[in-house]
């Protein structure tokens, strides 16, 4: 079992950046998939960004290619997003999630492990 803590979330301007972490605790974080998803008010949760054990990226949604990266530590249990050229679309919690398999990671109803979230706003 892992639990997972978001942090960095914040209010930030149109075009500005911000670097979300998720920090695991428990055992086997080199085990997971991780994944970073998102839910604006008013909106289904969707997925955002997955990154396999070994840290390679293997989905990236189209909404943020190009703006946002995920990257994760596994010496110190640790996921990030770091996200560029913020737009007022993005403003939304944004949640951690971890799953043995990775294919989990792009269904949220099949998500195992959840975080609490983080509120990211981004003013226009």
């Amino acid at each position: 079992q892992v639990q997972l803590v978001e942090s960095g979330g914040g209010l930030v301007q149109a075009g500005g950046s911000l670097k979300l972490s998720c920090v695991a605790s428990g055992r086997g974080f080199i085990d997971y998939a991780m994944g970073w998803f998102r839910q604006a008010p008013g909106k289904e949760r969707e997925y955002v960004l997955v990154i396999d054990r070994s840290g390679v990226e293997i989905y990236n949604a189209d909404l943020v290619k190009g703006r946002f990266t995920i990257s994760r530590d596994n010496a110190k249990n640790t996921m990030y997003l770091q996200m560029n050229t913020l737009e007022s679309e993005d403003t939304a919690v944004y949640y951690c999630a971890a799953d043995y398999s990775a294919s989990n990671l792009f269904h949220p109803r099949n998500v195992t492990y959840w975080g609490q979230g983080t509120q990211v706003t981004v003013s226009s």
